[in-house]
């Protein structure tokens, strides 16, 4: 959670009209659900929601290079005539995606783990694919609202998911699943796409190799799995490896470019892994440096960071729990605007310390969409004055499952306190550094020469997309992760 405000999210809903368009990309008829003009006014009324939620990753240099191979690529896309925009955003998740009407995001995780030009765009191909081919469009008309990051995880008490409602509308749109002919269909437009700008696209097939070892390794994502519905792996590289062969004899690439030495030094110092400047987890506490203050994330619980909140669920998903910005300047204030945004009942209130602070304590149900039903979640708030803001903490489950997680609410607002460790507030982020190799051998003596521990020796070989045994010549280029 950064050091921001609470965004307000757009509400207003796209009126959707049954019209028969041609598809851009197969020249066939398909039944879709909006307009072009409305394709790109759900892309306008996306795109703040997504920099909201995540953020941009601030590196003019990087920018620049994604704006201009995107500018590029779209021109001799399917559908040139879109105002695309390609943003950066800051994530370490490995992950690009796209919304309707030609907007492209990379994280900056996925834009570290690239080792070369001609990877990065066979991606951005990929995904421009998914607007020319008007994917996002096709699965916006199956499920226009959707949940965000563990949210999702909510499949047992699915009414918690109401809670975060307020921050999630309108980016349903991240979290579509692709079919795997869709996926094929932008592997091909990726390749396509990346060779009639001059790239190699076989190197496409190689970073999706890197994707599967990351994700082998991952347990959870705070954006949409780039793998989940794509092909079978070695299936995919054997198919972009023969379409990257016909479109290098048909435009007659005789030296199409890979360039991996100049995307090495673009990325030298890119933050790598989480930001502690937005908050950090180490040792199941989670620390935020900026707003100096911290708490106990409970053990075995996925966790989320994002600007707008810090959130939390056990893997069963059937509680939820989340940090944030309280609106109103009283406690008072707060309370009732909590309530009121929550559509809660209040069973109990009571003013509380913690550690020194000034607090309020809720209990409440979250009041039954139809009268005479019954609660479906119950929830603890703990409103906190600090440093001159109002922290919200929540929890909540189904009330029969309260009792279970109350103590574990407790836990963790009650021990909010001040940060005061100043090796946690003057704590450094990890950042990817190019260095030269020193000696010819394999990856692993490289990086063990650069100190290495052994413990990361598969994480950073995986981020030099690179098995530890594959054989490195003196004077080239690799990744290593320092401070």
């Amino acid at each position: 959670m950064k050091n921001y405000i609470l965004f307000g999210f757009l509400t207003g809903s796209l009126f959707l009209v049954n019209a028969c368009a041609v598809n851009p990309v197969t020249g066939k008829k398909q039944i879709v659900l909006m307009s072009e003009a409305q394709e790109i006014a759900m892309g306008k009324q996306s795109d703040p929601q997504i920099i909201a939620q995540y953020g941009l990753y601030e590196d003019k240099n990087l920018q620049d290079f994604i704006t201009q191979k995107g500018i590029a690529m779209a021109a001799i896309s399917h559908r040139p005539n879109l105002q695309y925009e390609f943003k950066i955003v800051d994530s370490e998740v490995v992950n690009a995606f796209a919304v309707p009407g030609g907007y492209v995001y990379f994280t900056r995780g996925i834009m570290a783990h690239f080792n070369n030009e001609a990877e990065f765009a066979g991606v951005l191909g990929h995904e421009i694919g998914h607007i020319t081919a008007r994917h996002t469009v096709s699965q916006q008309a199956k499920a226009m609202l959707g949940q965000v990051g563990l949210i999702g995880s909510m499949i047992l008490v699915p009414q918690l998911g109401q809670l975060a409602e307020p921050l999630s509308q309108g980016l349903g749109v991240l979290f579509l699943k692709f079919g795997r002919d869709a996926e094929r269909q932008s592997d091909d437009l990726g390749v396509e796409y990346s060779s009639k700008i001059g790239y190699d696209a076989r190197e496409m097939a190689g970073f999706f190799n890197t994707l599967q070892r990351k994700s082998a390794g991952s347990e959870n994502a705070e954006l949409p799995d780039f793998l989940s519905t794509h092909p079978n792996p070695e299936d995919r590289n054997v198919a972009v490896n023969n379409l990257s062969v016909e479109w290098k004899n048909k435009l007659n690439l005789t030296n199409p470019q890979v360039n991996r030495d100049s995307y090495l030094r673009k990325i030298d110092g890119i933050i790598y892994g989480e930001d502690p400047k937005g908050g950090f987890l180490e040792n199941n506490i989670f620390y935020h440096p900026v707003l100096k203050l911290q708490f106990p994330v409970p053990q075995g619980w996925s966790y989320e960071n994002t600007p707008q909140r810090v959130q939390m669920a056990p893997k069963d998903g059937r509680a939820l729990m989340m940090m944030t910005f309280a609106p109103g300047k009283t406690l008072d204030e707060a309370a009732n605007a909590v309530v009121q945004q929550n559509n809660l009942q209040v069973l109990e209130s009571n003013r509380v310390t913690v550690n020194g602070l000034n607090a309020l304590a809720l209990v409440a149900d979250v009041k039954p969409q139809q009268q005479g039903q019954a609660s479906t979640a119950r929830t603890l708030t703990y409103l906190i004055e600090y440093g001159g803001n109002i922290y919200m903490l929540l929890g909540a489950s189904s009330p029969a499952d309260f009792n279970n997680y109350s103590q574990t609410f407790l836990q963790t607002m009650r021990n909010f306190k001040q940060l005061t460790d100043p090796q946690k507030i003057n704590k450094l982020a990890d950042r990817v550094r190019i260095k030269t190799v020193k000696q010819t051998g394999t990856l692993q003596q490289a990086l063990t020469s650069y100190n290495v521990p052994q413990k990361r020796l598969e994480e950073i070989s995986i981020l030099n997309g690179m098995s530890l045994t594959e054989r490195v010549s003196q004077g080239s280029l690799i990744k290593v992760i320092e401070p």
